[in-house]
């Protein structure tokens, strides 16, 4: 045997139960509340990037036939590695040049440690080491 369904109950605002709830709240006073931010004007402050850990620079010319690359690794675990592309993304069109992500390091083609530097700090990250 099936269980019988259960009845459906009508929303509509014609119903009793819905035109009495009004009555149930005429008698709230809230008192004054504070007011709101004006619409459409946002609150608008210099937001600090959130911490997100230490990184290290490292330059490298082995393997490379003498080309320098710089290596940006030791990122937290917590790092999602979509993140790291989409980092590594920002870098590569910030700088001009090439680079990949091979296993949780980020490899920027070129000479460029004092800008790979002053874009990791705005994103978040303390940088050590070049």
């Amino acid at each position: 045997m099936r269980p019988e369904k259960p009845k459906r109950v009508d929303t509509s605002p014609q119903q009793q139960g819905l035109a009495a709830l009004g009555e149930a709240f005429a008698g709230l006073n809230l008192g004054p509340l504070p007011a709101g931010a004006a619409p459409g004007r946002e609150r608008v402050e210099a937001a600090k990037p959130a911490r997100k850990g230490r990184v290290i620079l490292r330059k490298e010319t082995a393997r490379r036939g003498g080309k320098v690359v710089i290596v940006i690794h030791d990122f937290a675990p917590a790092i999602a590695h979509a993140e790291l592309e989409a980092l590594a993304r920002r870098l590569r069109q910030a700088i001009g040049t090439g680079g990949t992500v091979t296993d949780r390091t980020i490899e920027i083609q070129g000479e460029h440690a004092p800008k790979i530097r002053a874009l990791l700090e705005s994103e978040g990250y303390q940088v050590a080491g070049v």
